[in-house]
């Protein structure tokens, strides 16, 4: 089956951040259609942590995830500002076509990619593909990880680069996948500065707004046969949200929330 020529597939479950993402590169390339897949519920979410983790653990990320959400209205300013410092929008172009699919490792959803023809895939803000369906792939599969890959992996990179005293590795990156938790091989790193003002709700937004070139630059590079990935030779650890004692804890006696 022959590629399409410059189709970019996105792969989501949407939110403010993957739009900002997805408006981006809209203004860039012509050629986007987005599967959408419905976003994780909490219940699924909780049982899956408590498999890895534990139940202690799994209990206090979810009240992270939940107390933090009432603070959202206090961000909307710092939010605001974000947006305008990078030019970036939340809003969608009303021509993008999105397919809705049941999650990614589906039939569904390898079928709808077939059908596109796609000369790369790119991810955001969705499930982990499976080592499966990643070998189904008719093309290229991209990454963008709000976090310093190999450093931050996994969930909060931002978060996490601030609590350990580390903001010169505070940013994103854009990687190959392959079956490893934010494993790939690394098209572009960016490293970002975030305000005294930044939270939770905004490190993924200032991550994800801050740094649509270097996903351009990955995709232009794919697209014309230019990709130079690379495996950095750092410290690498996987991530999680933090518990609520640990998100409270920082948050009182060091201001990081």
């Amino acid at each position: 089956m022959d590629m399409h020529p410059g189709r970019i597939v996105i792969v989501t479950a949407g939110g403010e951040n993957p739009s900002v993402m997805i408006d981006a590169l809209s203004r860039r390339f012509s050629d986007i259609v987005v599967l959408q897949e419905p976003p994780e519920s909490k219940a699924l979410f909780l049982k899956r942590r408590a498999r890895k983790l534990g139940w202690i653990s799994a209990l206090g990320q979810l009240g992270t995830m939940i107390v933090s959400r009432f603070g959202k209205r206090f961000t909307r300013a710092r939010a605001a500002e974000i947006l305008a410092a990078y030019g970036a929008s939340t809003e969608r172009a009303s021509a993008i076509r999105t397919i809705p699919i049941p999650a990614i490792n589906t039939p569904e959803a390898l079928a709808a990619v077939m059908a596109e023809q796609p000369a790369v895939i790119f991810l955001i803000s969705c499930r982990m593909l499976s080592a499966q369906a990643l070998a189904e792939m008719p093309c290229p599969v991209l990454n963008f990880h709000a976090g310093i890959n190999p450093r931050y992996r996994g969930l909060m990179g931002g978060y996490w680069a601030r609590v350990m005293k580390d903001e010169a590795n505070f940013g994103s990156t854009v990687h190959l996948v392959d079956p490893g938790v934010d494993t790939g091989a690394i098209l572009y790193r960016k490293r970002l500065t975030p305000s005294k003002r930044d939270t939770l709700h905004t490190y993924p937004l200032l991550q994800t707004a801050g740094a649509t070139d270097i996903a351009v630059r990955a995709i232009d590079d794919i697209l014309a046969g230019r990709a130079k990935p690379v495996t950095v030779d750092e410290p690498s650890r996987q991530w999680y949200h933090p518990t609520l004692w640990t998100w409270l804890r920082h948050g009182i006696s060091r201001g990081i929330w």
